[in-house]
């Protein structure tokens, strides 16, 4: 977990006092927040972090196989069990269960899974003797399941007991001050070959990439990184380099100066000493954002731009 802004700060403090508990947590966010990293990181802080961490991803187990992929089954539970299988939860014994996408669950198989967590114990399929397991759980989802349980799409029972402890992670557009440093941790990763430096962004594409506003949040982040890594560009990235809607977020970051410095230099009559005043500027910065936006000045108000 990777960042050193104020949101990003509390959370972390706020993931660590939680993993020092044995509570059941339910983590909130958009997608690509990090909510898988956050449950690992809630694992490795916590007294179990030596036995397993199971992710389980509550949208890609349909209904028919649930039962199977978590509580298992006896030898000769059914045509082909030539084996007995001891499932998701028997193998996470002592550790801690991460249960993404929990909002995607179907109401049965909530219902599976919140006897579970009431009574820490499986029964395989095929068998009748319980095994009792010590499990911590650890659920995540990018919906708001009160919204859901309201219109009896989430069941209440268990979204009480999931949210004995609730944390909203923040999107990266909250956070864009660890934006520089996310990047960097991702242009390492993916450094073609060892030995070989990381791809850099120039200031420009920097700023680009602040203007943007992340739906994709640290998982956007990522993919960027990889995707430019493989670009084979010579030098620091521009912002000419970057995909088209990167590009779009600092042309309309530029359009607004550019016509606050025309509207200047008109108002002045062309004086670029009155301009600079009026935009709270010093006479470098106007020269330099003249070059920038390829604007001249002749005589005292005609304005033109450079062809």
């Amino acid at each position: 977990m990777i960042g050193l802004s104020r949101p990003f700060l509390e959370i972390k403090l706020s993931l660590a006092r939680i993993a020092a508990s044995n509570c059941t947590v339910l983590i909130t966010g958009e997608t690509g927040t990090g909510k898988e990293l956050a449950a690992e990181f809630v694992h490795a802080n916590s007294t179990r972090r030596e036995r397993p961490f199971v992710c389980i991803n509550c949208a890609a187990i349909p209904d028919s196989l649930l039962e199977n992929e978590l509580f298992g089954h006896g030898r000769g539970a059914f045509t082909g069990a030539e084996a007995s299988y001891d499932g998701l939860l028997t193998a996470a014994n002592g550790g801690t269960v991460f249960l993404d996408e929990i909002g995607d669950m179907s109401l049965s198989a909530q219902a599976k899974i919140l006897r579970v967590i009431e009574k820490k114990e499986v029964c395989r399929i095929g068998t009748t003797r319980s095994m009792k397991l010590d499990i911590r759980f650890v659920a995540a989802t990018n919906q708001d399941l009160e919204v859901k349980t309201s219109q009896s799409q989430f069941r209440k029972d268990l979204f009480f007991r999931l949210s004995v402890v609730q944390v909203q992670l923040p999107a990266l557009r909250e956070r864009k001050e660890d934006l520089p440093l996310l990047l960097k941790h991702y242009c390492q990763e993916f450094r073609q070959g060892p030995g070989m430096r990381a791809i850099e962004f120039s200031e420009e594409s920097l700023r680009a990439l602040l203007r943007y506003d992340w739906p994709g949040n640290i998982r956007e982040l990522k993919n960027l990184a990889e995707s430019m890594s493989l670009a084979g560009v010579a030098g620091p990235i521009q912002p000419e380099h970057l995909p088209r809607r990167f590009r779009g977020a600092e042309e309309n970051g530029v359009d607004p100066e550019r016509e606050s410095l025309i509207s200047a230099l008109s108002w002045a009559g062309g004086n670029k000493a009155a301009a600079a005043r009026r935009l709270n500027w010093s006479r470098m910065t106007l020269y330099r954002k003249l070059s920038k936006h390829q604007i001249a000045t002749e005589g005292t108000a005609r304005l033109e731009t450079v062809s």
